[in-house]
């Protein structure tokens, strides 16, 4: 299979801490280590735990963060296209508590490509699967051109723009910025997916609702960052195979549940192997 993986990678400074504090107070993070993340790197990065081609279209920034994330990312078997930017990557900071809970604090703007960077956007007609985690209407355009196009549930607002027919929205039924419905788009996506934590999620289309279960026993000790954007990427990778999307879905959650047992989602992510 070929996969592409359309949007950002941020870079990531992530590590336990006892608290989120509140104003004007101290909190120290322990454990703390980099890596490159957001909702593009993370499903990236999952979906390279398979033996699909990936193609990443990203932009990084000219400073040491986003050669860093570059170095990250070129130590992966992966094809990178990347949009170069004058400016300042974007950094993120976040926040795990003893409870596994995440807190994010974004540093800039996230740096997405657009259609009009200098990419090889051809490459996404040959593609078995694009996830688009990215902001440019036409750059969407480009991806329909793959045989499935997902979608973050973030870029709504992207995808109505565009007017083109995505096969899959992906998002989280407890953030008020993702949670949808079929009537809220006017070209309306051929499977609307939200998650619900230990409780499944549910895929809603034309035939109506169906439910999917998440694993049977959540692990625990590590922290929720990347369990999302870990069963988005699972999630592409298994309709890519071919498997109806509740069934993707309920291997899908496997992966996202697998990110509860690290701090780091990179440590902690499945293998992705083909039904």
């Amino acid at each position: 299979m070929r996969i592409a993986v359309v949007g950002h990678v941020e870079h990531i400074t992530l590590g336990r801490v006892p608290w989120v504090p509140a104003a004007g107070a101290i909190v120290h993070i322990d454990e703390p280590r980099f890596l490159p993340g957001g909702g593009g790197g993370l499903a990236f990065y999952q979906l390279v735990r398979s033996s699909a081609e990936v193609h990443l279209f990203t932009a990084l920034g000219d400073d040491e963060a986003g050669a860093e994330v570059e170095a990250r990312l070129r130590a992966t078997p992966a094809i990178l296209h990347i949009a170069r930017r004058r400016a300042a990557h974007t950094r993120d900071l976040v926040l795990i508590t003893p409870d596994g809970e995440r807190t994010i604090i974004v540093v800039g703007e996230p740096l997405h490509p657009v259609r009009d960077d200098a990419l090889p956007w051809g490459v996404l007609a040959s593609c078995d699967a694009a996830y688009f985690t990215a902001q440019d209407p036409q750059a969407i355009v480009a991806a329909r051109s793959a045989r499935l196009l997902a979608i973050a549930a973030r870029r709504r607002p992207s995808l109505i723009e565009a007017g083109v027919r995505a096969d899959l929205v992906i998002g989280s039924a407890s953030d008020p910025r993702e949670v949808s419905a079929l009537a809220d788009y006017p070209v309306a996506p051929g499977a609307l997916v939200l998650t619900e934590g230990e409780a499944g999620g549910t895929v809603t289309s034309e035939g109506g609702v169906e439910r999917f279960a998440a694993p049977s026993s959540a692990p625990t000790g590590g922290g929720a960052y990347g369990a999302g954007d870990s069963f988005a990427g699972a999630l592409v990778f298994y309709m890519a195979a071919g498997l109806p999307v509740a069934a993707a879905c309920a291997r899908a959650a496997v992966h996202g549940a697998a990110v509860l047992t690290s701090v780091d989602p990179l440590e902690a992510q499945l293998p992705l192997d083909a039904p």
